[in-house]
């Protein structure tokens, strides 16, 4: 469904002021993954079937809530003073610190944003994009000014170490950006969105356990209703990877083509494609049936692994780190995740300067500790 546009006249945009990321320091390469998890696949397999060579990941001292925070804070820094104090923070995540309550609040408060607004959102790897949505109509509502859209994932909690299909796949990290409300034709403007969800496909990503209908763990209720202990492998995401694929193509594939429409540009006048980095196969594919060239599809696939949620502002963050296109160039993102869901948007190339920076430890939290802004 795309997002209504702004009445005739109403040139006002989110614009993406500031991009920040954070990556975990350990790199794990495909041959360390397959040994760990004593996987029957080779190097080669893994590299041919998804694109991925290597990806980062998290050791047990460091928390998605850790990673969004060093990236919301990046974020902030790469703004500076083009953008006023965050007044709202939305951190898309599958991988909250913890079930209750929200990771979100706690973000906001080590980075000194005070009592500002600040919740979790689930969409799976359409979460930024979700996010970005929500960000943008907010602003444009005059109900924020400055919000904070986060991304960030800690995938190596939730992935079977011992599962061929899933192990390989993922990475940590956190990618951010900083809005402020701008016109519609400068650089970083987010011009039009498509998103949209098929609950009849929530079984081709799960994780199964952990929620109200199949608990962690096993529990008497004490009114007569018993709830089972689930197994190891209902802890863990699970995805039909055939059907995924199927999904995933169509769906980026037609999100694409209503949100280019919705903007009034055609595919080839695209100068930057970046897709959620779930797989380079699916990527080449929804590039090729919309008609983008290999030249303007941009993507770290490579070197960090599907980072769920992450991937598209991830990429976003490479790509400007490397001057990838010039500011203004005209770009489409898209994503697709459990769910299912799905959305994409159309914007102008950000200009603005990339920081990235390692995670943050998280301090002692104290009732009513008082932290200084940024």
């Amino acid at each position: 469904m795309t997002s209504p546009s702004s009445a005739p006249g109403d040139r006002a945009r989110a614009v993406i002021a500031g991009i920040g990321s954070c990556l975990p320091p350990l790199v794990v390469t495909n041959t360390q993954v397959i040994a760990r998890g004593n996987l029957d696949t080779t190097d080669a397999w893994i590299t041919g079937r998804t694109g991925i060579h290597r990806r980062r990941l998290a050791g047990p001292a460091i928390s998605t809530g850790d990673l969004a925070t060093a990236a919301a804070r990046a974020a902030i820094d790469s703004a500076g003073s083009a953008v006023p104090r965050p007044d709202l923070l939305l951190l898309a995540t599958t991988t909250p610190d913890r079930p209750c309550p929200a990771t979100a609040p706690e973000v906001a408060h080590r980075l000194g944003l005070g009592t500002v607004p600040a919740f979790d959102l689930a969409a799976v790897c359409s979460g930024f994009l979700y996010g970005l949505v929500t960000a943008s109509a907010l602003l444009r509502s005059g109900t924020c000014r400055a919000p904070l859209v986060v991304a960030a994932e800690k995938y190596s909690t939730i992935v079977d170490p011992f599962d061929r299909d899933t192990a390989p796949l993922f990475g940590d990290a956190a990618a951010a950006v900083a809005l402020r409300l701008g016109n519609a034709d400068e650089p970083g403007a987010v011009l039009e969105t498509d998103w949209g969800s098929d609950g009849g496909g929530s079984d081709l990503i799960t994780v199964a356990a952990g929620g109200s209908r199949l608990p962690a763990t096993g529990i008497d209720t004490g009114i007569g209703i018993g709830i089972g202990t689930p197994g190891h492998g209902d802890r863990c995401f699970r995805m039909r990877g055939r059907q995924v694929y199927a999904h995933a193509v169509r769906r980026m594939t037609s999100s694409s083509e209503a949100v280019l429409a919705t903007t009034g540009w055609r595919p080839e006048e695209v100068r930057a494609f970046i897709g959620h980095q779930a797989n380079q196969r699916i990527l080449d594919a929804v590039a090729d049936r919309l008609g983008v060239p290999p030249r303007h599809r941009l993507g770290n696939i490579r070197d960090v692994g599907n980072t769920a949620g992450a991937s598209v502002p991830l990429a976003l963050a490479d790509a400007a780190a490397r001057h990838a296109c010039a500011p203004g160039a005209r770009t489409l993102l898209t994503a697709f995740g459990g769910g299912l869901t799905w959305a994409s948007a159309t914007l102008l190339w950000p200009d603005a300067p990339v920081r990235t920076t390692a995670p943050e430890p998280r301090p002692p939290l104290h009732d009513h500790q008082e932290v200084s802004p940024p």
